[in-house]
């Protein structure tokens, strides 16, 4: 079985660090403790691990946010990876700094990342792994605060929750027959 895990963000190093980037540093970390490394690949860069009988395929998009769609059909259709099997990775204003949500479907709650990926592959069917980065900005700078470093107060938070979130990916690849299975 195998499955497609994508970390949203930018590239380039002067989005290293941001709030919006807390995708790539998710996937980061959990490519990071399997001993993978990334690879430029098509559309993103790509490491593959394994994680008890199942294979996954990381990608932090190169497309940038704005058309990570792009990336996420690439890979979806060369890896034949279902959609039920697709997880993304994704900040979220809405939620405060650390607070992480994971669910199945869902629309895009004004995240142009997400916008781009339910146009592409026209459908909200497919799991989102939000994390909360809250929404401390002055009405008109929301692109200054996403696209700004975390503050010392926050990366406080970071650590644990990164810990937290991966564990959550090893969740959803480890119990997914769980949830598919009739009750």
């Amino acid at each position: 079985m195998k499955y497609l895990i994508a970390g949203l963000g930018n590239i380039g190093d002067e989005y290293a660090n941001t709030r919006h980037n807390i995708g790539f540093t998710v996937i980061d970390a959990l490519a990071r403790l399997s001993g993978v490394s990334f690879q430029s690949g098509r559309y993103a860069d790509v490491a593959r691990m394994r994680m008890k009988s199942k294979s996954l395929v990381l990608i932090r998009p190169s497309t940038y946010m704005n058309l990570s769609g792009k990336a996420i059909r690439y890979w979806l259709e060369t890896e034949k990876i279902p959609l039920e099997n697709l997880l993304v990775v994704v900040d979220d204003i809405a939620l405060p700094p650390g607070q992480l949500r994971l669910r199945m479907k869902g629309g895009p709650g004004g995240h142009n990342g997400l916008i781009s990926i339910i146009e592409t592959i026209e459908t909200e069917e497919f799991a989102r792994l939000r994390f909360g980065i809250g929404n401390d900005f002055a009405k008109g700078f929301q692109t200054e605060y996403v696209l700004g470093k975390w503050t010392k107060t926050e990366e406080e938070i970071l650590v644990p929750k990164i810990t937290e979130a991966v564990e959550m990916i090893k969740s959803f690849v480890i119990a997914r027959p769980i949830l598919n299975s009739p009750q």
